[in-house]
């Protein structure tokens, strides 16, 4: 043999080696994706042919309704008001955080608060201020000059202005968490060129710092304005007390208020909402194009903007106070009184309604299954989330599979909740996986919302570790396997302790899904609240809010006990 065939030889081998080896690795891919394309795609396919079924009557029907117009701008309303608040205050609060002295640094976390505390919660907390007759806020604004000759309001909390406004405060803290990023990197050298070319305060914000945080603020406000077009909690609420109404209230109506059940008009009028969800994903991407170009600093010269204000000061503790703590104080004070009246009677205050909560088997058992539930959606998220971001950015000889895994991971982001509830329940009340009724259905709603949350933690533990001690570990001999148990895994301890808290927080307070799948027997924490309120029971519903936010707000504490401060970002 030729010295040339020797050499060509061996070469060849290994070649066919690697291509069995690329071909075997995508294979096992490829039967990874298939059954999450099912749990994300499935509900989106049942809907849209329940949607079209009958020749499109349905479409006929619901969008000829006289009606329907008023629901679409509301609905729009909705959406754009609470995205411009939210990215004003977001944007503020963001500044503000930069400019905290070093000792107050820990006042950061005060604008993520709203993200833990359970919105139905905070809509209720904001019921018991703001209802026009026995509110608290209201009874003491009645005793201004101005307004002391009325007997009820003057703020009316069950108008669209006021589900706009607290649906405004709740968006502020995801505006705010993307924002706080891009703040925190801006190189001050850049600033004070600025000032030194005669820029003043005004100047350098709208010129220089609000440019460089471009992608933050366009991610930030797309991820605001899919949730505000997808907002269920607070419309159904509060709409319902002065026939407020928007697309995600319509289709939980057109399940739930109609006899027989119209699972086709649902499906109709969700579809709206899904298309201009994908739009908006859609068009982001196209609108931050080559991130590159949005670096803001570039090695060792950068410096943080540190500039002390007691102005950030006040405004970021003005923010909590409205977004955080005046809901939980009047939670806590319903919850303690016998009954909810406009007048905070200490002397009466009783433990009798968490002992009623405690003694209904009905809601103990709520409590219970949100729990347990939340864990083992977790439990099975966590190796999901590990494998697919593995895929996502170590598969580099498979381009195909790694987009049709990033499309499914991220579908169930850009769909709003109260449309995959749809799906889910037209998905798992018929063959072959018939769910309905069981715990199990909630269990594979719960891994499906999780699938872009568990994958995203992870990619951002992964990326941060960098492929240094991969690359050692397989020099050395060791398997993909191994590598993975022996070497990753330890590495990511803690991201990935922070992420499974984190997703329990958001499992456990979770309503808007959960309330369309429920069976009567079938109940978690938010829908045996929803159930409780509509009989009336406020001081027992004021109870479980209480409940439910002291469960999330301890997965929370886990999650930066294990994850860092940090670990919020990673969300």
């Amino acid at each position: 043999m030729s010295a040339a065939a020797a050499v060509t030889a061996p070469v060849g081998t290994r070649a066919r080696v690697a291509l069995r080896r690329i071909g075997a690795h995508r294979v096992l891919a490829t039967l990874f994706i298939v059954p999450l394309a099912f749990l994300v795609v499935m509900p989106i396919y049942r809907l849209q042919s329940e949607a079209f079924s009958n020749s499109g009557e349905a479409y006929r029907t619901e969008f000829a309704r006289d009606r329907m117009l008023e629901t679409i701008w509301s609905t729009v309303g909705l959406a754009l008001g609470s995205l411009a608040i939210a990215m004003v205050l977001g944007t503020l609060l963001a500044w503000s955080a930069t400019r905290l002295p070093p000792r107050l640094r820990f006042l950061r976390i005060l604008p993520i608060l709203p993200i833990v505390l359970p919105f139905v919660a905070s809509v209720l907390g904001w019921t018991f201020l703001l209802s026009p007759r026995p509110g608290y806020l209201n009874s003491l604004l009645r005793q201004l000059p101005w307004w002391d000759h009325l007997t009820e309001g003057p703020v009316n909390v069950y108008s669209l202005p006021w589900i706009i406004i607290i649906t405004g405060l709740s968006l502020t803290a995801f505006v705010y968490l993307f924002l706080s990023a891009g703040f925190q990197n801006i190189n001050s050298e850049l600033i004070e060129s600025a000032h030194v070319n005669g820029s003043g305060g005004l100047g350098v914000f709208f010129r220089v710092i609000l440019p460089m945080i471009r992608p933050s603020m366009l991610y930030g406000g797309a991820v605001a304005l899919l949730i505000g077009l997808g907002q269920f909690t607070a419309p159904l609420l509060l709409g319902r007390q002065s026939d407020v109404r928007v697309l995600t209230t319509e289709i939980y109506y057109a399940l739930y208020n109609r006899s027989p059940q119209d699972p086709a008009a649902a499906a109709a009028i969700a579809s709206p909402l899904l298309i201009f969800g994908l739009a908006v994903v859609l068009g982001q991407k196209y609108l931050l194009g080559d991130t590159s170009r949005f670096v803001t600093h570039g090695g060792k010269g950068f410096k943080p903007v540190r500039r002390s204000s007691r102005t950030a000061v006040a405004f970021i503790c003005t923010y909590a106070l409205f977004a955080t703590v005046l809901p939980l104080v009047a939670l806590a004070i319903v919850a303690l009184s016998p009954f909810w009246t406009r007048n905070v009677m200490v002397d009466k205050f009783t433990l009798e309604n968490f002992q009623e909560l405690f003694a209904t088997p009905a809601m103990t058992g709520a409590i219970t299954n949100s729990i347990v539930i939340s864990l083992a959606a977790v439990a099975i998220c966590l190796p999901i989330g590990f494998i697919a971001s593995s895929i996502l950015l170590r598969a580099k000889g498979m381009r195909t599979t790694r987009g049709i895994l990033d499309l499914i991971i991220a579908l169930p982001l850009g769909v709003p909740a109260v449309v995959l509830g749809v799906g889910f329940l037209l998905t798992y009340t018929q063959e072959p996986f018939f769910l309905y009724g069981s715990k199990w259905v909630i269990l594979v709603v719960y891994v499906t919302i999780m699938l872009p949350f568990t994958t995203r933690m992870h990619m951002s533990g992964m990326t941060a570790l960098g492929d240094a001690y991969i690359e050692a570990s397989r020099v050395s001999g060791a398997g993909i396997v191994r590598t993975n148990l022996r070497i990753v895994l330890p590495l990511l301890r803690s991201s990935v302790g922070g992420a499974a808290a984190l997703m329990f927080v958001l499992l456990t307070h979770e309503f808007t899904a959960s309330l369309l799948v429920r069976a009567p027997d079938t109940q978690v924490m938010g829908t045996i609240l929803y159930d409780t309120y509509t009989n009336g029971n406020y001081p027992v519903v004021a109870a479980i809010a209480i409940v439910m936010t002291g469960v999330t707000f301890a997965g929370a504490a886990v999650a930066l006990s294990i994850g860092g401060a940090d670990v919020f970002e990673d969300l």
